[in-house]
């Protein structure tokens, strides 16, 4: 099996030479590159991995933290995530923990153990507490906004966001308004949209608050039960656009007028939103990605809001 030594031999350069063509060192000349290169291709030589880490001290690798993977927030982050591992030549291994905060703290000690530059976190099961010892170890990066200044940040204001959706439905009219969410009071984003609702509303109607929405179907579950009860709302605002159509689907097969008898606006700008017309509010959740890769790459502990979009379409 060819070595680094064999390839220096046949290619006519250093073994240092080699080596800074292996770890796309900047300062090789392309003549020199390309007869490394060449070498490497008849050798058909593959490097390994885990020592040339080693020597460079990184793997450009980082962890995406991610509860679910079947909900359209999470979606949307990797999406961007994605995005600049491509661009910046990164290696990015999603770590799914269904809020199990023993698996979190597992895949913590991946950066811990080296097998990881850095961890982004797009929603967390154990205490900041609990997460900021392992920031010694590498770069951790937050999609939610925190205060602590050993964690880096992306975020929008979420709460913000809720409270402003709510007002412009009041403003419109709507006392009677019903709201879907992912999880139950356990959710950082259910806790700010109960948070907000009571802030405009005061108390709500406990029937007003349908759980475990994810998709299309989940969106027709939650109509039914809203609109076939005594009290029904005039207005219910999705936790997404997939939920949204669901929700309007139904209203649709019962005769209810969207939005004559009933006003409705999700989250998240899907494309099922957009071909509906139905309202949204866009967290930009691409844009936080991407920019949460930036700050794990530069290891950077900055805070960085990017704004939300509230678009106003028919369904309102």
């Amino acid at each position: 099996m060819a070595n680094i030594n064999d390839i220096a031999r046949r290619a006519g350069v250093s073994v240092s030479t080699v080596s800074r063509v292996l770890n796309h060192h900047p300062h090789v000349s392309q003549l020199k590159k390309a007869a490394v290169q060449r070498v490497i291709d008849e050798l058909d030589y593959v490097p390994n991995r885990s020592a040339v880490d080693l020597i460079r001290k990184e793997t450009r690798s980082f962890g995406v933290i991610m509860p679910y993977n079947n909900n359209q927030a999470f979606d949307q982050l990797l999406h961007g995530i994605l995005n600049r591992s491509v661009e910046r030549d990164y290696t990015v291994m999603v770590l799914p923990t269904k809020y199990n905060t023993e698996k979190e703290l597992s895949y913590l000690n991946k950066l811990k153990n080296k097998q990881l530059d850095g961890i982004i976190i797009t929603s967390r099961a154990n205490s900041w507490d609990a997460i900021i010892p392992f920031t010694k170890y590498g770069a951790i990066v937050a999609c939610e906004y925190t205060e602590h200044p050993e964690i880096g940040c992306a975020y929008m204001d979420r709460y913000g966001s809720y409270l402003e959706t709510f007002q412009i439905l009041k403003d419109k009219g709507h006392s009677h308004v019903a709201f879907t969410t992912a999880r139950g009071e356990e959710s950082n984003s259910t806790q700010l949209t109960i948070k907000a609702y009571r802030q405009i509303y005061g108390n709500f109607l406990p029937e007003y608050h349908i759980k475990d929405c994810y998709n299309i179907a989940d969106g027709v579950r939650a109509a039914q039960q809203l609109l076939q009860s005594e009290l029904k709302p005039t207005a219910i605002y999705a936790n997404g656009d997939e939920v949204a159509t669901g929700i309007y689907q139904y209203a649709r097969s019962i005769g209810i007028g969207v939005p004559e008898d009933l006003a409705i606006i999700g989250q998240e700008n899907q494309p099922v939103g957009i071909g509906l017309e139905l309202s949204t509010v866009d967290h930009q959740l691409v844009k936080v990605g991407e920019l949460a890769f930036d700050l794990a790459i530069e290891k950077s502990k900055e805070k960085v809001e990017i704004p939300y979009r509230i678009i106003l379409r028919q369904s309102i």
